[in-house]
């Protein structure tokens, strides 16, 4: 008994060490957003990453798709402090895109809108934040084919993309805006927003994974019969390598479609994907990916400390649902995260939270940089993890 009562109180210590540990991260975090935000006020613009010339990138006001995860940033800090400040400043920052909603012309509405306007009206059920997130999805809704079963990613008449010869170009980051969709038929009782979703993720269950669990960027479609004509990558080192934000997309993206659903394939396919990322021999030991798990020159490759974000924090929601457990790979991650390798200390960084991040290194683009939606499900972390 005394055994008992003596074990009891360990773990319930580990526990609150724990949860003080997350707090003091959350704090860390605040100070140095605040300044950031400070930055972005007196600038009136939405920060993005740093050049590499280490000058701040805004995003570009026409339309840019990580505009949604700085307000979104400070909706995290103010579920987290209660403190009005944050609301105010996601407040203000979001309402420079809203006009976006009205966007037919690219995929992205539900990164851009679920992260900013869907985290706002969760934690105020504003009416107006969720018209905004009815017409988002609506918008969103006219890209997708029932011929292919999918969301166009891509417009192909214009840019690098033109070059490409793709017809119907499905991402696998894609499955990263299905949340707007789900969550506006739960809001509004229109199963048709839900039915896209669905539709979308099992044509991408079915065309996007390989033997191994592990995620082609791009697949190309014929729009016109749905048979695959390419399955390619335009951010990862090879069409057969696996890009390591896009296994971070695809398993946060399948945690989500289980969430809404609970359908099991969705869960099976979480789970698969989480054993490849987790059990993946090439990854460093403080679980932070290369930028690409078949990246050429490892260990001499950039990490990419964007993709350890999404995949801890998609795993802290998956260790909810599956009878696996993540939470050595979770304690390793946010380990890392946290440590001042990849953590800036107050008043560096530009003022961003976490370093070392990648863009696009095909397109020589955000290599080794901070990125802001790196900052979001980082922040997205600690909250889960405080609740």
């Amino acid at each position: 008994m005394k055994l008992l009562k003596l074990t009891s109180l360990f773990l319930f210590s580990i526990l609150i060490t724990s949860c003080s540990k997350k707090e003091s991260e959350i704090d860390k975090s605040a100070q140095q957003f605040a300044l950031l935000v400070n930055d972005a006020e007196i600038a009136n613009k939405i920060p993005r990453t740093l050049t590499a010339e280490g000058e701040m990138h805004w995003t570009n006001p026409k339309f840019d798709w990580t505009e949604g995860f700085f307000p979104g940033s400070c909706w995290y800090l103010f579920e987290a402090t209660k403190d009005q400040k944050w609301q105010k400043a996601a407040e203000k920052f979001q309402a420079q895109f809203e006009s976006h909603k009205l966007r037919t012309n690219n995929h992205d509405l539900g990164f851009v809108f679920n992260c900013s306007y869907g985290n706002g009206y969760r934690l105020t059920k504003n009416e107006s934040f969720k018209q905004v997130m009815i017409t988002s999805a609506e918008s969103l809704s006219t890209r997708f084919n029932p011929n292919v079963g999918c969301i166009k990613s891509w417009d192909v008449t214009g840019g690098w993309q033109a070059t490409r010869g793709w017809k119907y170009p499905v991402i696998i980051d894609n499955m990263m805006n299905l949340e707007l969709l789900f969550e506006v038929s739960k809001l509004t009782g229109n199963d048709k927003y839900k039915n896209i979703a669905i539709t979308h993720a099992n044509t991408t269950l079915k065309n996007h994974f390989r033997e191994d669990n592990s995620s082609v960027h791009v697949v190309d479609y014929d729009p016109e019969t749905g048979e695959v004509r390419n399955k390619h990558t335009a951010q990862g080192f090879a069409h057969t390598s696996a890009w390591a934000r896009g296994q971070a997309w695809g398993l946060y993206g399948y945690t989500v479609c289980y969430r809404y659903t609970k359908d099991e394939k969705y869960l099976k396919q979480a789970e698969k994907i989480a054993k490849f990322i987790t059990e993946y021999k090439g990854t460093p030991e403080d679980g932070i990916p290369y930028w690409d798990y078949s990246a050429p020159n490892i260990p001499n490759e950039p990490r990419d400390v964007s993709a350890a974000a999404v995949t801890v924090s998609a795993l802290i929601e998956l260790d909810g649902f599956s009878k696996n457990t993540y939470k050595p790979a979770i304690d390793k991650i946010m380990t890392s995260l946290a440590s001042e390798k990849y953590t800036a200390k107050l008043g560096e960084n530009k003022h961003f939270l976490l370093k070392h991040s990648v863009g696009s290194i095909p397109h020589g683009a955000e290599i080794d940089v901070p990125l802001n939606y790196a900052d979001y499900y980082y922040l997205e972390a600690l909250v889960r993890l405080k609740k």
